[in-house]
């Protein structure tokens, strides 16, 4: 970026920027509500459920070095627009996905969304790490990140209210329906997703129009010819950048599970509760993960962002445990309560990882965008234990996951503590 600028001459970039971590929350909490209505539409397993999030999050890992290149050569402003346009189009296609009744046609317009979401955050992440002091990039990106939750609570309200229609019909009364019945039955549940994603779709195409008249940053200059391949290459000598890869892609699988399965979970462990009311303790959720976002940012203030990794880590992994082994309703809550803890964990992770690349940020920015592979291999993961055993058991993947990212805080914070001793 241009050193002269000062953050307040973007104004409105950084206003749009801030928007978009709203936009990619909305789309990726959707997909936990789709989960539960596909598992209807459709008649699918769990696993076959999280091919929602194995296709969603392989668009994340398949564009994120795409992107870079593009961020690098033509800005952050052709990233952000390319990632809003295929966002929209993606949105789009629910509506013939919908009225053709193809689960595969959704999942390609998953990939769509997804493709366009790996813009948006390979370019919106290092730009709010790198729009002022270095020493404040992990608080500044958790601000920023706080329109994520959100994103989140719209999409689970949006999903709840006009998508999810309160009618499951367990195998005896399916069967009961004469063949006519269960088609209407079926093909309603399909057609409930179109309007919302057809709406979606609109909204992000304006702001797409608004990010191609607005000034963004133009960063620094690319790598002369010839030389990218190699300046991507370095980011494998960068061993605390390829620890925090690690950890992302364990905390995004970890997020992307439980929240996938929170619905089922509490279908499962809480007899009787219907999917809306399952729903709302997906929202919960979410307002817990916005809560423990701004709290989390205000304690930064007074603690080092990676000892509050550490011991956020920790909480988020006892409550998912019990989670696992209790069951019941109490397991729900808990399940539901570790969405405060998960809540600074993305965006320290983001932050720590880049922190000290310099030229690199924006590759590094890429690599881990690409771990958020995490959230297609570790969900599909949970689904394929959830057959095998029950839901409940397929807990104790994110509580695997949370345990890796505690042993990262813990080993960037030995480190750390190493150096200033060292310096001392």
């Amino acid at each position: 970026m241009n050193k002269a600028a000062s953050p307040r001459s973007y104004a409105p970039a950084i206003a749009l920027t801030v928007s978009l971590f709203f936009l990619w929350g909305v789309a990726n909490n959707l997909n936990d509500i789709l989960i539960a209505q596909f598992k209807k539409a459709f008649v699918l397993s769990d696993f076959g459920t999280s091919f929602v999030q194995q296709v969603f999050y392989l668009g994340y890992f398949l564009l994120a070095i795409p992107a870079s290149f593009l961020m690098r050569a033509q800005g952050y402003k052709a990233a952000i627009v390319t990632g809003l346009l295929l966002y929209g189009a993606g949105a789009l296609l629910f509506y013939p996905a919908a009225a053709t009744s193809q689960y595969l046609l959704f999942l390609l317009a998953l990939f769509v969304i997804a493709a366009g979401l790996a813009f948006l955050e390979t370019a919106a992440n290092p730009l709010m790490t790198e729009l002022g002091d270095p020493a404040g990039a992990a608080r500044r990106i958790n601000w920023a990140q706080a329109a994520n939750p959100l994103g989140a609570l719209a999409g689970i309200l949006i999903g709840r209210t006009f998508i999810l229609s309160g009618i499951h019909h367990d195998e005896a009364a399916l069967a009961a329906l004469s063949e006519a019945q269960r088609l209407d039955y079926y093909r309603a549940e399909t057609l409930a997703v179109q309007m919302p994603y057809l709406v979606l779709g609109l909204v992000v195409l304006c702001f797409a129009v608004a990010a191609m008249v607005i000034r963004f940053p133009a960063g620094e200059q690319h790598d002369a010819q010839g030389t990218e391949g190699r300046r991507f290459r370095e980011l494998f000598g960068k061993p605390r950048l390829l620890a925090a890869a690690t950890a992302q892609f364990f905390y995004v699988g970890a997020q992307v599970g439980v929240w996938s399965y929170t619905i089922r979970y509490a279908q499962v462990n809480v007899p009787g509760i219907g999917e809306k009311a399952a729903a709302d303790m997906l929202f919960v959720s979410l307002v817990l993960f916005a809560a423990g976002r701004f709290a989390g940012t205000a304690m930064m203030s007074r603690v080092a962002p990676v000892t509050l990794l550490a011991a956020f880590g920790s909480a988020a992994l006892l409550l998912t445990g019990f989670a696992a082994l209790a069951g019941g309703q109490a397991g729900l809550y808990a399940l539901v309560a570790a969405s405060f803890f998960m809540s600074i964990q993305f965006p320290t992770i983001f932050a720590l990882g880049v922190d000290g690349l310099g030229p690199l940020r924006k590759w590094g920015a890429s690599l881990i965008i690409m771990a958020i592979i995490g959230g297609a291999v570790l969900t599909g993961l949970m689904g394929w234990v959830s057959d095998a055993t029950s839901i409940t058991t397929a807990m104790l993947v994110p509580v695997g996951c949370f345990a890796a990212i505690v042993a990262f805080a813990l080993s960037v914070r030995r480190r750390a503590f190493a150096f200033a001793g060292r310096d001392a």
